[in-house]
């Protein structure tokens, strides 16, 4: 028996979303590519060593699912939440951690994978804690670098793209909890902000 055929609605030609955002930042077809390139690094920096991946939520979770599936090691996922751009707010109001991860850390190698380095408080916030949890090691792992993060000086040790100061969504991350399901990383244009 043949499997029934899906009947998409193409809904694509005119997502209504579409309309809130500017210019494609970085493409999918170029997010595609850079993330198996970070995955080769990955791989490589970690060799055979199993490693426990704590991804900041909400932001990083689709760039999370689209890393790990490139990497060859073994692995553990513990995810920890945070926030700092509460509701529609376009400027970070300072870090909380709302969810800490649950799974044994000490003596482990640890990656964090965060969608934006921005202010560097996320990042900062988030290994001071690992630290307290007594990790084999830390390292962290962003898709974007700001160029504000650039001109304080901040990095991780693997970058995806860097890009300017504007607000972009798509790709996972958000505006007001919207936007996160766009292929592309666009800028939210600022007049049509819910």
């Amino acid at each position: 028996m043949a499997e029934p055929r899906l009947g998409y609605i193409n809904c694509m030609k005119t997502p209504p979303c579409h309309a809130d955002c500017g210019n494609i930042v970085v493409s999918r077809q170029r997010i595609a590519r850079r993330v198996a390139g970070l995955a080769a690094e990955l791989a490589a920096e970690y060799g055979r060593t199993e490693i426990m991946i704590v991804p900041v939520l909400t932001g990083s979770f689709i760039f999370l699912a689209d890393l790990i599936r490139h990497l060859p090691m073994k692995m553990q996922v513990d995810i920890v939440a945070v926030s700092s751009y509460p509701g529609r707010s376009t400027k970070s109001r300072g870090v909380s951690i709302l969810l800490p991860g649950t799974l044994p850390l000490a003596g482990r190698h640890v990656l964090i994978v965060d969608d934006i380095l921005e202010s560097g408080k996320s990042i900062a916030a988030i290994q001071a804690l690992l630290r307290r949890r007594r990790t084999a090691s830390i390292r962290t792992c962003v898709l974007l670098r700001k160029q504000c993060a650039i001109n304080k000086g901040l990095s991780a040790d693997f970058i995806g793209f860097d890009i300017p100061d504007d607000f972009v969504v798509g790709y996972g991350m958000d505006f007001n909890h919207y936007y996160r399901n766009l292929p592309d990383i666009r800028l939210l244009i600022p007049q049509r902000r819910r």
